[in-house]
């Protein structure tokens, strides 16, 4: 009795799309199920060429991305954000160094409405959005691709562009707006209208800013955080990005469905914890390794200054993610800190320029050289493969063992957490000035739900459109901030002179707009 062949496959997943093979022909085959099966097997090509379209139009994309970020980074940015920083730090006479001290006093000054809101506050609200995963994620992903000598160029552009938070600051309390119920606002939109007569560029920065910050920064944030859990081994590639995108949305959510007060009180008691406890741990690590901080220090300045590592391959340098990861991190000089600002009550304006400059410098020389140091010290070679969280969890299990990984997924909650708030109290005053008036509460419940949600997906998104994505919409942001705040620093430097004058008499600044003689009408400082 001779044996009967097994019946050939169906279909053949080897091939990319699937086929149909010759069993079909076999005598007493249903003719209907023929039919059903190449009409199955039509279907399937339809979807694979779909699904391919999509990649490409995908993989285009990145690559245009990219492309822009790389131009804006290596050349348009690096001139107008340094070009801008030694100016306003050469006519302002250096204020980094010559005011230092008064800034750290105007922090704790308290306001005369105690309903409004502090410079304590408002330092803290913009410190949460500057404070975020860029100063783990941004910090490892700088070294790991530009080597050491980016936290140099971190370095240079926290302190030239302290001196551009200065100005835009003080120009933004200056122009700012009083509420219904006496409270004040205000932001780039605001003096850029004001000073310049220009709504509609005025708008199309509040866009940029919105697109920036509820959506590219924030998606930005949410993938960081997820991805510090990948070291456990309870995540699962698939699924945990979705569960920690979603609970985190959940939570901010929560908060933002509380307004603009529940944001401010959120940041102003978490960010100080946070802040402490993280130099704390690095600090201890360095300690740890302190055999090893002379060679790294060697190593910064070395990288900094090889002309290879500042020239050759410049998406890669030193010097092109210094100022990348800088200027993602502490955001000076694009137009977002003054929105926080702005909501402060001082006496005088500079008061104000002052926090936000001291705010430049907790989030880069203390923050982001923490990142930097902890990792660097600790003998773990940095690589592109480990750029972001690993390097960073990495360097410190060499130095604290198993407690190392879970201080930084706790740190990176906290961080990521604190930035989604101070981001989304920024857009609250950008849609009031698009709306001309604060927007009903269904709009902003749904604004802030299509936040929330925003948060879910960039969980499960790719790191590298994500980065290059959240670049290029900052780079706008500066690109429209930094020639505006140049043609209104004459404004700037004036209030500057003034509150120097009033220091030098012995008496408290209080600023009024006719000491400088400012033309424009303001709510306040008449």
């Amino acid at each position: 009795m001779s044996s009967v062949a097994d019946p050939p496959l169906l279909f053949d997943f080897s091939s990319p799309f699937t086929t149909i093979t010759s069993g079909f022909s076999r005598k007493g085959r249903n003719e209907n199920t023929l039919i059903w099966c190449k009409s199955l097997q039509i279907h399937l090509l339809s979807v694979n060429i779909l699904t391919k379209n999509m990649e490409r139009e995908e993989g285009m994309f990145q690559t245009i991305i990219s492309t822009i970020s790389s131009f804006m980074y290596s050349k348009l940015l690096v001139i107008i954000l340094i070009g801008a920083g030694v100016y306003f730090t050469v006519r302002t006479r250096f204020p980094q160094v010559r005011l230092f001290k008064r800034a750290c006093g105007s922090v704790m000054e308290k306001p005369e409405d105690k309903e409004a809101i502090s410079s304590f506050q408002a330092l803290m609200v913009s410190t949460a959005s500057r404070v975020g995963t860029g100063n783990i994620v941004g910090v490892s992903s700088a070294i790991c691709i530009g080597g050491f000598g980016s936290v140099f160029w971190m370095w240079v552009i926290a302190i030239i562009g302290s001196a551009s938070a200065l100005i835009e600051s003080t120009l933004a309390q200056i122009y700012k707006k009083r509420g219904e119920d006496g409270s004040c606002y205000g932001g780039p939109a605001y003096y850029i209208e004001a000073a310049l007569h220009c709504r509609p560029l005025a708008i199309v920065f509040c866009v940029a800013m919105i697109l920036t910050y509820a959506f590219g920064f924030n998606m930005l944030a949410s993938y960081n955080l997820q991805s510090t859990f990948s070291v456990f081994s309870s995540y699962n590639a698939e699924m945990s990005p979705w569960i920690i995108g979603g609970i985190l949305a959940v939570l901010t959510g929560w908060c933002l469905l509380g307004g603009g007060s529940r944001i401010v009180k959120v940041t102003s008691r978490v960010v100080p914890v946070m802040g402490i406890a993280y130099i704390g741990i690095s600090l201890l690590v360095v300690i740890i390794n302190i055999q090893n901080v002379p060679a790294m220090f060697v190593r910064i300045f070395e990288e900094a200054f090889d002309f290879r590592a500042i020239f050759g391959a410049f998406s890669g340098s030193a010097m092109m993610q210094g100022i990348r990861r800088g200027l993602y991190s502490n955001e000076a000089g694009i137009g977002s800190a003054p929105n926080a600002s702005a909501s402060a009550n001082v006496s005088h304006p500079v008061k104000q320029g002052l926090v936000q400059m001291l705010s430049v410098f907790i989030d880069t020389l203390l923050l982001c050289t923490a990142t930097a140091m902890m990792c660097m010290s600790s003998g773990i070679d940095p690589a592109k493969e480990l750029q972001g969280a690993p390097w960073v969890q990495a360097s410190l299990q060499e130095s604290l063992g198993s407690f190392g990984p879970v201080f930084i997924t706790v740190a990176m909650v906290f961080f990521a957490f604190t930035t989604l708030l101070g981001n989304c109290f920024y857009c609250d005053n950008l849609l009031i000035y698009i709306h001309k008036k604060q927007p009903g509460k269904a709009f902003m419940k749904g604004f802030r739900l299509v936040s929330a949600l925003a948060i879910f997906l960039g969980a499960g998104m790719e790191m590298s459109l994500l980065w290059d994505l959240s670049d290029v919409l900052m780079g706008v942001m500066a690109l429209i901030n930094i020639p505006v705040i140049l043609i209104l620093s004459e404004i700037a430097f004036k209030a500057v002179q003034d509150y120097e004058a009033q220091l030098k008499k012995g008496i408290n600044p209080v600023f009024k707009s006719a000491d400088i003689g400012l033309s424009q009408k303001t709510d306040f400082w008449r």
